[in-house]
């Protein structure tokens, strides 16, 4: 598959190993209160009670409703992941050193990424797994804000105002190919704005 985003693009501050910069558990959120609790109240009208869901680069914390759901959760510290009472199962892996899922075709019915997608370096290859993984109009929920790690976000990030990160997701999107449907959304709940892409798997 052909990188959608050029070596430029790709470029971070911090190049070192993802595994080793999140080495050690960080137990905080990365947006405020308003922002967590649009995100949860999202999940809630794109999830239904009983959904495999996979959390995807995800931490101590899930932002899901209370519903009951099959939660597979994935992410680059154990003691973090460990710490999250809504996964039933969780596995380490640096999606930009190796983005193949080891979960079959067709698993999930939903694939949550919150705070997250600004870092990874080869997204049209994530992003078709994301597609794999994904049942027929399963969802993917893509979510963002202003903040990050400056040195470890890629270049592309970075460099894009808010309304530009939406279409560099709109660029993952198309090159992983496979998702139609797609929703976006720009609201201020709180301090930090709130941006989720929403898309279906076809």
């Amino acid at each position: 598959m052909r990188p959608v985003l050029s070596e430029d693009e790709r470029s971070r501050l911090d190049d070192r190993p993802d595994r080793t910069f999140y080495d050690q558990p960080r137990f905080v959120t990365h947006a405020d209160d308003a922002f967590l609790d649009r995100l949860t109240d999202l999940y809630d009208e794109v999830l239904a009670p009983g959904d495999r869901v996979f959390d995807a680069m995800g931490s101590w914390v899930s932002h899901l409703p209370e519903e009951s759901y099959h939660v597979v959760g994935h992410g680059l510290n154990a003691d973090e992941l460990a710490a999250n009472a809504r996964l039933d199962e969780w596995f380490v892996q640096d999606l930009n050193a190796d983005p193949a899922l080891p979960r079959p075709d067709a698993a999930f019915d939903a694939v949550l990424c919150a705070l997250s997608v600004q870092y990874l370096q080869f997204p049209a290859r994530v992003f078709a797994e994301f597609r794999r993984v994904l049942a027929a109009d399963g969802v993917l929920v893509v979510s963002f804000s202003n903040r990050l790690f400056p040195r470890k976000a890629v270049r592309a990030w970075r460099a894009a105002s808010m309304d530009g990160r939406v279409d560099l997701l709109h660029r993952y999107l198309d090159a992983a190919g496979g998702f139609d449907r797609r929703t976006v959304l720009r609201e201020r709940p709180g301090a930090d704005p709130f941006y989720a892409v929403v898309a279906h798997a076809t």
